[in-house]
């Protein structure tokens, strides 16, 4: 029997139509659009004086940050759309004629062009050409710069997912006793919450502190499932600006928006999301020679006989059970794909310690309450997890992501919300979705017989272990072929003679580890090998006696008799036989199957249905 697995996988943009076309009616609440931000940075002489004996500027400080995420978003979301503003300049450039504000990128996707534009402005020559282009003007109006950046928004034609806006500044109180511009930039602001655009504050390090309760406590919007906590604190170094830029631009997207069934008639709304996804590089665009614009695959079939296309109407699809051709009508093979609903539909409750961890099969992901779709979702929510928490238990739930998806089985792992000494959240609330496998994915491994330690090698062991033992932390490690990667392309890009060397923290310090270890590696290893023990000699195999060049381990895997095999072909359970087995009986019977498994059955079906 051929791979059934094969039906759970898109095959042409037809079925990608019919899927995303499912999703909007099942319910699979996704973002769809390009995340866009517009970095506002303060032009003014303030933000290019240094302090504390600093190199850096805050104004360095920002367009660093700013150059950072350009490069990031070039790498992972070159659709993602970026721009920068100055304001409390002396021009002014931008479509509402606003003084004092200059437009210096409109929204855009990211490129080398407009990294390269951000490192003129740097250093001492970046403050002279700035000085000599845009000049410094303290009479300006922050109203006005939010209203030019909400008119930058609205000219976009492409449909927006997340609208942001970065304001980078160390003036702390812009507009002083001016109660008329004060005014005006909170009306502003108010509007900016009211059409969705989130509006972060980067405050820099300015001579006597940033008292943020003088303007911009009433100003800054931020989003729902962010801490307003972090905006307070002024950044002093080049790390901590990084940081919090990093935290604010780092996309926060549910996976899906699904229901948790718990019952008949109780439903809650929760969003599901992806705590690990592994890193992998961007795939190549093929690009037509000419222009250089890319290329679209269409796929289409043709008769094999005539040549002439078929249309989807004129296809159907077959598999192959019992040596019988079943002939299944499009129709047919969708149903076959939909189980039910997509969702979470509670199974019932077992306790905590059942879950092993060797039961682990991929990443676990986490869910929240979602009260977008359906009200009171994190009441209910919360009650679940209190209850959990509480009996030690975990949930046991079908698992469907999106509609033509098989279901799967998954443990909800209540998780308690957990707070550092300053009151701020380190640890969400909620549950993990623990993957549980399928009896089919379980397997009996043959391990050979354990040699026991004597409790001199266990106790050596033991002190390896303990000089050797340091705080991992996965957040330390970044993967090193990626990194020189995105290095390649980044000098390729920016038009560097060459790439910068990534370097490899995987690594193991050997001398450092030499140094911490002393004798005692040599200690285990006199306890341990034999007298003599060469790691690197390399072993000879030995032949063992035997006729010719006939090798007794390799036998037949299994032998089954002609009734048995014969047996199978009756009832169709051939295809349950492994494929090590089906060459052995196709090497009995001389036949001449291939290397696949649906050749050799045909071939072992063929042979019996003829004797």
């Amino acid at each position: 029997m051929s791979d059934w697995v094969s039906y759970y996988r898109n095959e042409g943009e037809e079925e990608e139509e019919e899927e995303a076309e499912a999703a909007e009616n099942i319910g699979i609440y996704k973002y769809g659009g390009r995340d866009t931000l517009l970095f506002l940075v303060d032009g003014s002489r303030t933000m290019f004086e240094s302090f504390d004996g600093s190199n850096l500027t805050p104004f360095d400080m920002a367009i660093q940050c700013i150059q950072n995420v350009y490069r990031n978003k070039i790498i992972s979301h070159e659709r993602d759309l970026v721009g920068v503003v100055f304001y409390g300049t002396e021009q002014h450039n931008n479509k509402m004629n606003a003084k004092h504000i200059y437009v210096l990128q409109d929204l855009n996707n990211p490129g080398a062009k407009q990294v390269l534009e951000l490192a003129s402005y740097e250093g001492e020559q970046g403050k002279a050409l700035f000085q000599k282009s845009f000049g410094h003007n303290d009479n300006y109006s922050l109203g006005d710069a939010l209203w030019v950046c909400t008119n930058l928004f609205s000219a976009v034609s492409f449909k927006m997912s997340h609208k942001r806006i970065m304001l980078f500044t160390n003036e702390d109180d812009p507009h002083g006793q001016d109660s008329t511009k004060t005014k005006f930039a909170r009306t502003k602001a108010a509007d900016l919450r009211e059409i969705g655009i989130y509006l972060d504050l980067m405050n820099l390090k300015k001579p006597g502190g940033f008292d943020i309760s003088l303007f911009y406590r009433d100003i800054i919007n931020t989003a729902d499932d962010e801490d307003l906590g972090i905006q307070f604190e002024e950044s002093c170094k080049l790390e901590d600006l990084m940081k919090k830029v990093r935290a604010k631009e780092t996309r926060k997207r549910a996976l899906s928006r699904l229901n948790l069934y718990l019952g008949k008639d109780i439903i809650l709304t929760v969003g599901i999301f992806n705590l690990v996804q592994k890193a992998v590089k961007q795939p190549p665009v093929k690009l037509y020679r000419e222009t250089n614009e890319p290329l679209k695959t269409k796929t289409r079939t043709f008769n094999r006989e005539t040549g002439s296309l078929l249309l989807p109407s004129d296809t159907k699809r077959a598999q192959i059970y019992g040596n019988r051709q079943i002939v299944l009508e499009k129709e047919e093979t969708e149903e076959v794909k939909r189980f039910d609903l997509p969702g979470l539909y509670l199974i019932g409750f077992k306790p905590l310690v059942m879950l092993k961890r060797y039961h682990y099969i991929r990443p676990a992901q986490f869910i929240y309450p979602d009260e977008f779709l359906m009200n009171g979702s994190t009441t209910l929510f919360n009650a679940l997890l209190i209850k959990c928490l509480e009996k030690e238990v975990m949930a046991i739930c079908k698992y469907i992501p999106r509609q033509n998806n098989p279901p799967r089985f998954i443990a909800l792992i209540p998780q308690e919300e957990e707070l550092d000494e300053q009151n701020v959240q380190i640890v969400p609330a909620g549950f993990h979705l623990i993957f549980l496998p399928y009896a089919d994915d379980k397997r009996n491994v043959d391990f050979t017989e354990k040699i026991p330690a004597n409790q001199q090698q266990v106790k050596k062991m033991k002190e390896i272990i303990q000089k050797l033992r340091f705080k991992y932390r996965s957040e330390s490690f970044e993967n090193p072929v990626l990194q020189q990667h995105y290095m390649n392309l980044e000098a390729l890009a920016l038009d560097l003679m060459e790439p910068e060397k990534a370097e490899d923290l995987t690594v193991p310090k050997v001398e450092l580890m030499d140094g911490r270890l002393g004798s005692l590696a040599e200690e285990f290893k006199q306890l341990v090998y034999p007298p003599g023990y060469d790691p690197d000699r390399k072993t000879i195999k030995q032949k063992q006696a035997g006729s010719g060049t006939e090798q007794p381990e390799k036998k037949a895997r299994m032998e089954l008799s002609e009734e048995v095999v014969r047996n199978h072909v009756d009832k169709g359970t051939l295809g349950k036989l492994t494929v090590p087995i089906l060459k052995d009986i196709c090497r009995i019977y001389k036949l001449t199957g291939g290397g696949k498994k649906q050749e050799l059955l045909d071939a072992i079906t063929e042979h019996f249905n003829k004797h």
